[in-house]
């Protein structure tokens, strides 16, 4: 058999020409070549990143192509981190309080790391709700979400599931603004009734600590949920608002755990091995604080990845920052008491 286009003779097993493979691939390249060239001079930093990423699909890995572009991909995603053009993490000021004294002081602790980074729970519901609607919008989320409803609503009652559903939706959602942010393609998200919801990636992240923003930003949106229920729960005294505040720090907590595709295995990624300790110090000071269960592991997690994974030799302060003080935060809150209705 041959190709129709070239002549070229190809195999039982191989129908698709490589020849033609190439030249298609070679005038994409060329293509998108020039849309970053003009996106560059537009100053339009987002079209170019973009064009960049479609090239480094198109690009054999390990080629000096891939690596250029690569660089140049990651250099624009620097760019954009420190000029961001869509939606970023939020959560409150305040409202970390546990059931016991040091938690209040762990709680403070940590909001007071995150709050060069977040902002106040106002302003998230002013500036954000529109984007957390505009989700809805798209059918695989929305039914996918009222499927997971239904199985929380029999499990635990109408309430509770709808809270439960909003804290994950808003943890996904932080994803999908990471995501937007650095101009990388992937879907809405999903819900799997029982099992949370997920985010599937069209494209990677260029390098580790693009993958560590992208990963930690749905804790952190998850945050700013749990807290927003719990500010909630002060003003009204619902105990089903508490339980939501408490088990969406559970779960966010859970996320941080340094194994798998988990969020924290995406930050870990971006630390270098003397930060990843850091990390585990905390965990382990945590744990000791607040007898969590949870941390015991996340600590055991901590440990074997800091000594048996590879690190990066120098590590990124920021994805330092945010992964201890959503520790802190989110453990001071597994602390919340749920009051017997």
């Amino acid at each position: 058999m041959t190709c129709p286009e070239c002549g070229t003779e190809l195999s039982a097993n191989r129908l698709s020409c490589p020849v033609c493979q190439r030249l298609v691939h070679g005038e994409e390249l060329e293509r998108l070549a020039g849309v970053a060239a003009n996106a560059g001079q537009r100053g339009d930093t987002l079209a170019e990143l973009e064009a960049w990423r479609r090239a480094l699909e198109l690009l054999p890995p390990g080629s000096r192509q891939h690596q250029s572009a690569s660089r140049r991909a990651s250099a624009l995603s620097r760019v954009l981190e420190k000029t961001p053009v869509s939606p970023t993490a939020s959560a409150a000021d305040e409202g970390v309080v546990g059931s016991k004294g040091r938690a209040r002081w762990l709680g403070l602790a940590g909001v007071g790391l995150l709050l060069w980074k977040l902002k106040f729970i106002v302003v998230f519901v002013a500036t954000k709700a529109k984007f957390l609607l505009a989700g809805l919008t798209k059918s695989g989320t929305f039914l996918s979400m009222i499927l997971s409803l239904g199985v929380y609503w029999a499990a635990f009652g109408w309430k509770f599931a709808l809270g439960l559903i909003v804290s994950i939706y808003i943890h996904e959602m932080g994803h999908v603004a990471a995501l937007r942010q650095f101009g990388i393609a992937a879907s809405a998200p999903m819900f799997i009734p029982g099992l949370g919801a997920f985010v599937r990636l069209n494209q990677y992240p260029v390098d580790a600590r693009e993958d560590a923003r992208v990963g930690l930003a749905g804790p952190m949106w998850g945050l700013g949920a749990a807290v927003g229920a719990y500010l909630l729960f002060l003003a009204s005294g619902a105990p089903v608002l508490a339980a939501v505040a408490r088990i969406g720090a559970w779960i966010n907590l859970f996320n941080l755990l340094p194994v798998w595709q988990l969020d924290g295995s995406r930050g870990f990624r971006a630390l270098s091995r003397h930060q990843c300790l850091w990390v585990t110090v905390v965990m382990g000071v945590a744990w000791f604080l607040t007898a969590e269960g949870l941390l015991l592991l996340l600590l055991l997690a901590a440990g074997w990845r800091t000594w048996t994974k590879d690190t990066v030799e120098e590590g990124d302060r920021v994805s330092l920052v945010e992964f201890v003080g959503l520790v802190i935060a989110l453990s001071a809150m597994t602390l919340i008491g749920v009051p017997l209705e």
